[in-house]
């Protein structure tokens, strides 16, 4: 395959992938806890005060919150930079720090190897997405070896 066909099977930029399952599941659970608490705040007995009350709501919330942050991943392509959003960290690395991604079987999701020889795992890629997460994890890597990947240590540049 040439140069230009190669181009032409890269997703534009910038493109943003996020895990499906994990964020079906983990919204729709907070939606659930929400209503569910708020259901609850105004059926519950008239001798709970209205500070009970909200107290269950804002219960809800931070559940919500949490699970917010189960379904918050994502792998963001830009033209100068990539950014890993995980549960809690954010990551933002510059093409040529990025050295490979890969998923093998069996793991939940694709790390990328960096320059500086450690490891980052990118939970916005899942493999219980099935073919949509093999999908992604090719087109990344496929932006990924068009835009310059770094220098191995030790060998000359």
């Amino acid at each position: 395959m040439d140069e230009d066909a190669a181009r032409e099977q890269l997703p534009p930029l910038p493109v943003t992938w996020r895990p499906r399952n994990m964020r079906i599941v983990g919204y729709g659970l907070a939606a659930l806890i929400v209503a569910t608490m708020v259901v609850l705040a105004v059926v519950l007995p008239p001798d709970w005060r209205l500070s009970d009350r909200l107290g269950l709501v804002g219960l809800g919330a931070v559940g919500a919150g949490v699970l917010h942050l189960l379904a918050r991943p994502r792998l963001v392509a830009a033209e100068d930079r990539v950014t890993v959003v995980n549960c809690i960290r954010t990551h933002v690395l510059e093409w040529p720090e990025i050295i490979d991604a890969r998923m093998p079987v069996g793991e939940p999701w694709p790390t990328i190897d960096l320059a500086d020889g450690s490891t980052l795992a990118v939970l916005g890629i899942q493999s219980n997405d099935g073919d949509h997460a093999r999908t992604a994890l090719a087109d990344f890597r496929r932006l990924l070896h068009t835009r310059g990947e770094a220098e191995e240590p030790g060998r000359p540049g």
